[in-house]
Formats: C-alpha cells, structure tokens, sequence
C-alpha cells in the first residue's frame, strides 16, 4: 500500500470513528486534510475576484467550523468527505457573496467563478443562480453536482476529481462537459 492509500485508508477509519463518537478522530482527521484543504481553499479563491474579503485559511476556518457544528454523520469514506467539504465550501461562498451583496448592492460586480464555465460570473447574481442550479442538476445527477462542486469550489484538477470520487479521469472530464453544457442551458435559457 502506497503512503497515499494509507492516508486514505486513515481517513476513512477516522471519519467512521468520528461517526461513532470518538471526537479525537475528528481532529486528527482536519490535521491529516488541513494541506489538501487549503490547498483546494487556495484554488478556489483564485476564481474569485481579486478584492474577496474572505482568504484561503478563513475559507478553510468557515469550513472546520461548520464541520464541528454538525453532528457526526454516517462518514462513508474519503469521498464523502471531500465531496461534504465542497459543498459546504459552496454554501460559505455563498452566503458571503449574499453578505456582500446586500451590504454593497454594487452594479458591475463581476465574479470569474471557474475557467470551466468561462461565462459564469458576468453578473453578481452569478453565484446564487449556480448554487440553485446545483441543488436542481444534484436531483437529476448527483455525480455530476459533485464533479461540478470539486472543479468550482474546492478547485480540483479533473484528475484530483476523478482520485476523489473513485473514477476514471475521462469520465470526469465528459461529465463536466455534460454539466457544463446543461448549467448553461439552465442559467442561460435566452441565449
């Protein structure tokens, strides 16, 4: 077993131990995922507009708290960890964009959101009319919801993407294609 299977392996055992009650498995789960998580916090973040209030380590911060504010779920494994993580990344980006807009109300605001949805970001409302069109394609498509959440918010590779949720890279990349072309269907319908 390669050191990358035996962390994995790790987490999976932590999060069911996490699950059963024992809390010191919970941080020892944020200590082993804290450098992916920020590195992914960081990708994301590069998305975002140059003058976003909130960092990389705030975002990953925002993160562990909400994690230690729920209730131990039934952690299956690594995946869905990960793909928990992406989307309450989601939801943090959310709420602050939804803090921030209602606090500035400014015209113009423009948020480059991902280079995989190149036009996503062209209007401030950008950011809600993809996290409802997220929760819709999920209860179409689940998998491709998380491949959409891991590529936009936590800013993995198509190849981190496909390690995470145990699947081919080529199915990554079409099932992003696929989600792609659907979103823009969804939040474009006049063009």
């Amino acid at each position: 077993m390669n050191a990358a299977s035996a962390a994995d392996a790790d987490i999976t055992q932590l999060l069911r131990q996490w699950s059963d009650g024992r809390d010191e498995a919970f941080r020892e789960v944020l200590s082993i995922t804290y450098s992916r998580l920020r590195l992914m916090a960081v990708a994301s973040m590069r998305r975002e507009r140059r003058d976003h209030t909130l960092q990389p380590t705030a975002l990953v911060a925002e993160l562990y708290l909400r994690l230690a504010g729920a209730k131990p779920g039934d952690w299956k494994d690594r995946e869905h960890f990960y793909s928990f993580c992406a989307r309450a990344m989601r939801w943090i980006l959310t709420d602050h964009a939804r803090r921030r807009t209602r606090a500035k109300r400014r015209a113009g605001l423009v948020l480059p959101l991902t280079p995989d949805i190149l036009w996503l970001g062209e209007h401030e409302e950008d950011v809600f009319d993809l996290d409802r069109a997220l929760s819709r394609l999920e209860e179409i498509d689940s998998r491709k919801a998380k491949i959409v959440e891991l590529r936009v918010y936590l800013g993995c590779t198509a190849e981190e993407t496909a390690g995470i949720l145990n699947l081919a890279k080529s199915t990554v990349d079409r099932d992003m294609r696929l989600a792609c072309a659907w979103l823009f269907r969804e939040l474009r319908p006049e063009k």
